[in-house]
């Protein structure tokens, strides 16, 4: 289980975005030292990749079945940390495993937008702060700062620009995890990225109208 992110992600792929897009990494010391779900922005297809670049530690990923579909794809995603879960259903195998992860003091990573595709209704879903709930464990708002311009997830254009990982205080849940806790906490969440990437403003997409 994740022989690749231990390899292949920390010791080459990871460095080499670092490079490329002369990524800057800002408030790390708020990643907890114990379990936590990383509850990002998500603006292209190499965010799993900078978002790695935030911690020395693995962040395991929930990751759409659907590529699992596709010969081999699967294997090489759980080699990077990754396991699959059903979108827009409730997925019990996915949200066990996502528990038993945290319950052991590991990071999981849940992009709650569900997909980079620019489509301007994207909503925040609450399953990041479904986990948080029920772990008992905080949900850490990352802003993302131009991934969207390394690579266009509509027009599969490749650029260069300078990456930020914005790290911010910590969220700590409280109280059962009710469907109206888990919309407060991702209303709270939503809120805590859009300041992080403020200052940057919006990102730059070629927008699906």
């Amino acid at each position: 289980m994740a022989l690749f992110y231990r390899t292949i992600g920390k010791g080459f792929l990871f460095p080499l975005h670092r490079l490329l897009w002369r990524v800057e990494i800002e408030g790390a010391e708020h990643i907890p030292a114990g379990a936590a779900v990383f509850a990002p922005n998500h603006d292209s297809l190499l965010d799993p990749f900078f978002l790695g670049l935030a911690t020395p530690r693995i962040i395991h990923y929930m990751a759409k079945a659907e590529l699992w579909k596709i010969p081999l794809l699967g294997r090489v995603l759980e080699s990077f940390a990754s396991f699959p879960v059903r979108r827009g259903e409730s997925d019990g195998g996915a949200i066990g495993a996502a528990l038993e992860l945290l319950g052991r003091g590991e990071l999981l990573g849940v992009f709650p937008q569900g997909t980079c595709l620019p489509h301007r209704d994207r909503r925040w879903r609450r399953g990041a702060a479904r986990l948080a709930l029920e772990a008992g464990c905080p949900l850490v708002p990352v802003a993302l700062v131009h991934t969207e311009q390394a690579f266009q997830p509509r027009t599969r254009k490749i650029g260069f620009p300078r990456v930020r990982v914005i790290v911010g205080e910590p969220l700590l849940p409280s109280g059962p995890a009710t469907v109206e806790a888990a919309e407060e906490l991702t209303a709270r969440l939503e809120a805590a990225v859009a300041a992080l990437r403020m200052p940057y403003g919006p990102p730059h997409h070629a927008w699906f109208d």
